[in-house]
């Protein structure tokens, strides 16, 4: 029997995709929406947390290809989320270095966020940048993005992972 505040991460499956979409939804103040239709047709990107018998957590990941030069991609972590209950137990990091982990394999050219919690990204390795630097995510997700008519004033931070 596992301890009381064990948790493990794994990779979703798609019994997961509700538990997700409610997940994403509850932090919709601080993640971009997503529907159930796009989070099942990227189940395969998301990873969730399982703490005391229910998901307490769940983050993902989007490649941002780069015309021309395919092995020069970047790739966003996107949809990290914990529930409140489960917060300042380490989950997030769990599930922000499990992603990393699996994009790394690519080889990707970076790993980007865009966030309004800096001070935890910064606390993983990432560095702010410019959101000139990452032009690609805003011409791929933040143009359509129902929050803010313009990525240039989105109060959201722009990251990379630091090499290590």
């Amino acid at each position: 029997m596992p301890e009381k505040d064990a948790t493990i991460i794994r990779k979703a499956t798609l019994k997961d995709a509700e538990r997700i979409f409610a997940l994403v939804r509850l932090n919709s103040d601080q993640l971009v929406p997503r529907s159930l239709g796009n989070i099942v047709e990227c189940i395969d990107r998301f990873f969730v947390a399982e703490t005391e018998g229910e998901m307490s957590g769940c983050a993902s990941y989007q490649i941002h290809p780069e015309i021309g030069a395919p092995e020069a991609a970047s790739v966003e972590v996107v949809s990290v989320a914990v529930k409140s209950i489960f917060r300042r137990r380490g989950i997030g990091r769990m599930l922000v270095e499990s992603v990393v982990a699996s994009v790394r394999a690519f080889g990707p050219r970076e790993i980007v966020v865009l966030t309004f919690a800096p001070e935890f990204f910064g606390a993983l390795g990432f560095v702010e940048i410019p959101k000139t630097k990452i032009m690609h995510k805003l011409y791929t997700g933040c143009i359509n993005c129902p929050k803010h008519a313009n990525p240039f004033t989105c109060p959201e931070h722009a990251m990379v992972l630091a090499e290590r």
